[in-house]
């Protein structure tokens, strides 16, 4: 059955639209878990548009699931995840003007930087993912990179539609495949919503949803905790 992890970047970009002190994301961790959140996902930027220092640190400290910390592969935040040890580390492409990740990281393009980054966390404990597209090249250098697991990017998939979103999804299908085979755990995340997810979420292989933007927006209307309770019942098949 795959597991749920909830993003709550979108409630710090609430507080920091006013430079303020709420919403507090470690509020909203807290509620994520109560609604059955099994992990906790943050990405400290290297602009902090959203996620602070201290608020990975105080999650660091709170959160009773896993705490999976989104990355990208920087000195200075490499530094800052080896200081704070969260369960796990995604490392993800970052530019600063795009609103949000726009693709999967180019491992075998940057094989010696991603593993050496790789290396530097699994150093101090911290499981190790790496967010790629769903080709089988960036899946095969991922395990190349001394990585323990992958984050498909479903955004091909999430704004596709009719006969091409049947295609993106067969391609998923088999990036979780093979990336199974070679010995990674699958992790799957981008896009995905209410309407979405549960045709992803019955594709074999899947341990983990990483689950944002849609799960904080149904969130102003019904709570943070009903919300992830909705996801969930959509991930658990």
């Amino acid at each position: 059955m795959p597991k749920l992890g909830v993003n709550i970047d979108h409630v710090a970009t609430v507080r920091q639209a006013r430079l303020t002190v709420e919403p507090d994301p470690v509020w909203a961790a807290a509620l994520a878990q109560l609604g059955g959140a099994d992990c906790i996902t943050v990405h400290l930027r290297e602009d902090r548009r959203h996620i602070q220092d201290r608020d990975v640190r105080l999650l660091a400290e709170t959160v009773t699931v896993k705490l999976n910390l989104e990355m990208a592969a920087a000195d200075e935040i490499i530094r800052i995840a080896r200081e704070i040890v969260p369960t796990q580390a995604t490392l993800v492409p970052e530019k600063r003007l795009e609103l949000t990740t726009e693709g999967g990281l180019d491992v075998a393009g940057n094989l010696p930087k991603i593993t050496d980054a790789v290396a530097a966390l699994r150093e101090k404990g911290i499981i190790v993912s790496l967010f790629v597209d769903a080709e089988s090249a960036q899946i095969e250098a991922s395990r190349a990179a001394g990585a323990d697991a992958v984050e498909l990017h479903t955004g091909r998939y999430a704004n596709a539609a009719g006969t091409e979103a049947d295609k993106r999804l067969g391609e998923l299908a088999e990036g979780c495949e093979l990336a199974g085979k070679i010995g990674l755990v699958v992790h799957a995340g981008h896009g995905l919503t209410y309407g979405n997810v549960r045709p992803a979420a019955l594709i074999e292989g899947f341990d983990e949803f990483n689950i944002g933007h849609s799960i904080i927006s149904r969130a102003i209307f019904v709570g943070i905790e009903q919300a992830v309770r909705e996801m969930k019942r959509l991930v658990d098949v």
